[in-house]
This record gives C-alpha cells, sequence and structure tokens, in this order.
C-alpha cells in the first residue's frame, strides 16, 4: 500500500484538521468531533445535516457553506458516525427553522441519523429526513452520487426559505426522480485494512460496485468508454422508461483515481447516446464529487426534471470548497 499518510489511525482526524485549515473561511471543525459547519449562518431559515463514512471526499465536507449543507457528520472511513456526533450537528446547524436530515441508504447511517433525530427531538428541535437511495446497480438501493444533487437542490430551497415541510415534500419527489449507476476498473484500499477491497484482474472491470467496494451486478473484460457508456444508459433507460423531449440533469462522477480527461471523454460519449435519444439536458456537471478513496472508475447519475423550479435550483449560486 502507498498512501501519502501518517498512522493509518489517525487519518480522520488529521484529514479534518487539513480540510478545516485549508478552508477556515468556510468552515469550522466542533472540536473533539467529525463535525464541519459552515460559519455562514442564516437565522430563521431550516438548516441541512448530512454525513457518512469517511473515504468519499470531497463528500460531505467539501458541500458545507452557503447554499448547500449547513453541517457533514463525518465518521471513520467507510463507517457510519455515532449518533452523538449526528445530534451535536444537528444542534451546531439549527437556526431556529427545523434541521433537514440527508442520509444515504445504508443500515448504520440510517439507524445513527434517526437515533440521533429521535435525542434532537427530545430537546424540541424540529427535525425532518430523508433517504436517499439512487443506485440502481442492485436490490436494496444504496445512496450514491446522486446524494450531492439532493444536498445542492434542497439546499437552494432553504436559502429561499421554504419549510421543514416543504423541504421534506420537495426532497421525497426528487428522489423518486434520481438515478445513478456506476462501473469499477480498479478497487479501493481502506488506509487501515492496507490492501484492496475487492479483486479485479488487470483486464476487468466491474459494473455497478458500491461506493464502499460492494460487490455489482457483472464483471467483463475493459471495454472503450463508448461501450461502458452505453451499457449504463440502457440501464438507466430501463428505469427512467423516457420519452424524447424529456428534461434531465447530467451528473459524470469520478471515484476517486479517475483523471478529469477520461471523465471529460465519457460523458462526451453519454452526450452522443443521450442526444440519439433525443432527451433535453437542461444541467450538467462533470468532476469526483462522491468518490471511494482510490477506487478507478465512474458513475452516471440522470435526474428527470419533472419540475422546472429543480434547475433553478441546480443553478442557485454556492459557496462550499467542492462545488465550483
Amino acid at each position: 500500500m502507498k498512501k501519502i499518510i501518517n498512522d493509518p489511525k489517525n487519518v480522520l482526524d488529521e484529514m479534518l484538521n487539513g480540510f478545516t485549515y485549508a478552508n477556515e473561511d468556510l468552515v469550522k471543525r466542533i472540536e473533539g468531533t467529525g463535525v464541519i459547519y459552515r460559519t455562514f449562518e442564516e437565522k430563521g431559515k431550516v438548516a441541512l445535516v448530512s454525513g457518512g463514512g469517511s473515504g468519499h471526499e470531497p463528500s460531505h465536507a467539501g458541500f458545507v457553506g452557503q447554499g448547500m449543507l449547513s453541517a457533514a457528520v463525518c465518521g471513520e472511513v467507510f463507517t457510519s458516525p455515532t449518533p452523538d456526533q449526528i445530534f451535536e450537528a444537528i444542534k451546531k446547524a439549527d437556526q431556529g427553522a427545523g434541521v433537514f436530515l440527508i442520509i444515504k441508504n445504508y443500515s448504520g447511517d440510517v439507524m445513527n441519523f434517526e437515533m440521533a433525530q429521535e435525542l434532537a427531538e427530545m430537546e424540541d428541535i424540529k427535525v425532518e429526513k430523508l433517504i436517499v437511495d439512487d443506485d440502481i446497480s442492485v436490490e436494496g438501493k444504496r445512496g450514491v452520487a446522486g446524494t450531492i444533487l439532493v444536498h445542492k437542490v434542497l439546499g437552494a430551497a432553504a436559502e429561499e426559505g421554504l419549510s421543514l415541510g416543504e423541504i421534506k415534500k420537495l426532497g421525497d419527489e426528487l428522489v423518486q426522480n434520481i438515478k445513478t449507476i456506476g462501473v469499477a476498473i480498479s478497487p479501493a484500499t481502506v488506509p487501515e485494512v492496507g490492501k484492496e477491497g475487492f479483486e479485479l484482474e488487470d483486464d476487468e472491470m466491474e459494473y455497478g460496485v458500491g461506493i464502499h467496494g460492494e460487490p455489482g451486478y457483472r464483471k467483463e473484460k475493459i471495454k472503450p468508454s463508448q461501450d461502458i457508456a452505453q451499457e449504463l444508459v440502457n440501464q438507466l433507460k430501463k428505469e427512467f422508461s423516457w420519452q424524447k423531449g424529456d428534461r434531465y440533469c447530467l451528473l459524470v462522477n469520478g471515484l476517486g483515481a479517475t483523471p478529469l480527461m477520461e471523465q471529460y471523454i465519457f460523458i462526451n460519449d453519454v452526450q452522443a447516446l443521450l442526444e440519439k435519444e433525443g432527451l433535453v439536458i437542461e444541467f450538467k456537471k462533470v468532476g469526483s464529487f462522491m468518490t471511494s478513496i482510490d477506487m478507478a472508475g465512474i458513475s452516471l447519475t440522470l435526474v428527470n426534471l419533472v419540475d422546472s423550479k429543480w434547475t433553478t435550483y441546480l443553478n442557485h449560486p454556492v459557496c462550499t470548497s467542492a462545488w465550483v
């Protein structure tokens, strides 16, 4: 294992110290916790809190700031944050209008965030939650890169002044229209484990691998970008059953070790396929937003823009370290 780290046991603490130092104009850390919160305050507006295990940087701390998350809770690598830390984030984020939790669909995350919600409600903090399950690769529907677009849309809605109930209603509709599928060409290595999380031969790739190295739905010999794009678009088409003229948001996400060069080649191939399908792409984004440490691979997210307001929210200006 080759990594630019010190003691593997200190990765989270040292990473968060470095992150807050590098972005001290935007965020601070609650000492002794994995909670990152924004320096910007909006009294009387709904606060958004998300988080999960680390190793997915820039998620989720990179999306803390004006127009997106109020706070993010960072657990150990690929490990859910504890309820007490999530509770600390809720208390810090609350600006008097309640707190909205955005949770990826993993059993540990769901359980711990719900426990923190109960603790907050005991202290008369109004809390609502949303579980993101955009991954279409396997049964169980994991929460993956589409989560970032939830942060973006709901963050804009909160800044606009929507109530906690209105944001809940918007979020419920939004997640039903977000779908993601990915492919890996090499696995990730967790620092404390020191070896790759799953096996892929040098000439293999795997469709549908999760962001923690969970198995996908098929291994095969590696193919050109055009063929990979065709597979992922075909799978998404089955889920959406789209029609010519439908309006969509497009997100191409690198999984950690995928150069932007390859991401741009891939979105070029995806664009050609979606153009043939007659879809109207109203918003597009390329970059590494929800990673899996050093996994090489890519994911493709589409959002069916059934409400024109969602496009406005996607284009709403923000001030965070990772959304530019």
